[in-house]
């Protein structure tokens, strides 16, 4: 690659969503050209990026064309044409995070083998075709059903408890896991350059919304002790070199009711559990990200004080133009942070922004980010 400082560097970011659409700030303030592509033309990060192009990430054309004439190309969301990927990296695009990582986190099931061959622990599972071998595999103890391709943010996960629970079951390919004591859920940012310099984020503990199974609010540092700690930071950094990453790498991890610790799912990207770190770290996940991917040196992922951050999502039953309500008057409170995204249309669950919360004292952010949680909502007059 070009020196990093001595001309223009020309970047895409495929999907212009919050991620992308955070991705900007780094960009700009390193002096990189972004240049955006997704099929909303009005998705979050349009209005901030002069070189936005319209173009659909599952076409192997869009993102061709889109990609042949930059230095690099990364992406904020991994269910993207492959096969255009590849061609781009042989032709000589870095293309980070590499293609070969994000055919393995596209599919559960190639991440599951990956996870047993390379010795990571987790949760005991099997491989189902259809709803039939689903329905074999209930046991009295309950099973989980994930969907092996274009599941997120709870969708294309469901919890079977019995037999009679085989209509909401996926006829369709899938992993089966065993239902496990989970005591809590964590996550762990690790990125790493071309280098080889490897720097992971302290963990954070999250709390997912029972209906909806996605991400509701979120704490660091988590509540693990230092054993735990040390254990889910080597499994991050095994997981980084195993995959000979270049970039962001989350990795959400269950804590079992016995103290055990296991990788659940990896996301190879700036993820929903950095969000925080815009605020309360060293240095953002989305810098470290830009970092990375240009082989610039890691910053340090040290927290200036503990912080909570808390998802807005949209209100049951509203859809339709997007309003806030109840923000204001937080921002009258010394150390809240606000973070709308600019989605115009709100539907239910869907991501329309965030607060980070943070305080030297955790239990102090963890009482205000209990009111947002219940006063903050994003509506819409058209219900």
């Amino acid at each position: 690659m070009r020196q990093f400082f001595e001309k223009d560097i020309h970047l895409g970011i495929l999907k212009g969503g919050q991620l992308g659409r955070m991705l900007l700030q780094p960009c700009m303030n390193y002096g990189i050209v972004p240049h955006i592509m997704d099929i909303d033309p009005h998705s979050p990060a349009w209005a901030y990026c002069r070189n936005f192009v319209i173009g659909d990430a599952h076409a192997f054309e869009d993102i061709y064309n889109f990609g042949k004439d930059l230095d690099s190309l990364t992406l904020e969301f991994e269910h993207v044409n492959l096969e255009s990927l590849k061609k781009l990296q042989s032709e000589g695009v870095n293309v980070y995070p590499r293609p070969e990582l994000i055919e393995i986190v596209q599919d559960k099931g190639l991440q599951k083998q990956f996870y047993e061959e390379n010795g990571i622990p987790t949760a005991a599972y099997r491989i189902a075709a259809n709803r039939k071998e689903v329905e074999r595999a209930i046991s009295p103890c309950g099973i989980v059903q994930k969907k092996r391709v274009a599941g997120y943010d709870g969708k294309g996960v469901v919890i079977l408890e019995s037999s009679e629970d085989i209509c909401k079951a996926f006829d369709e390919p899938s992993i089966i896991e065993e239902k496990i004591e989970i005591e809590k859920e964590i996550s762990i940012l690790v990125a790493r350059n071309t280098s080889g310099q490897i720097e992971t984020f302290p963990p954070v503990e999250m709390v997912f919304h029972q209906g909806a199974n996605m991400l509701d609010y979120l704490f660091s540092p988590a509540a693990l002790s230092p054993q735990q700690q040390a254990e889910a930071d080597i499994l991050a950094k095994t997981l980084a070199e195993k995959l000979q990453l270049v970039g962001l790498l989350a990795v959400e991890m269950f804590v079992t009711g016995q103290g055990r610790i296991l990788v659940n799912e990896i996301a190879p990207r700036p993820h929903n559990s950095g969000h925080h770190t815009i605020e309360a770290n060293a240095t953002s996940q989305f810098e470290q990200h830009i970092r990375a991917i240009f082989n610039l040196p890691l910053g340090s992922t040290g927290f200036h004080s503990p912080a909570v951050m808390v998802n807005i999502v949209g209100e049951p039953g509203h859809e339709g133009p997007v309003i806030y309500r109840g923000i204001r008057p937080f921002l009258e409170i010394s150390g809240v942070y606000v973070h709308r995204y600019g989605k115009r249309i709100t539907r239910p669950y869907r991501k329309m922004g965030h607060i980070t919360v943070v305080r030297q004292c955790l239990d102090d952010a963890l009482k205000i980010a209990t009111q947002i949680r219940a006063e903050v909502k994003a509506i819409s007059c058209q219900k």
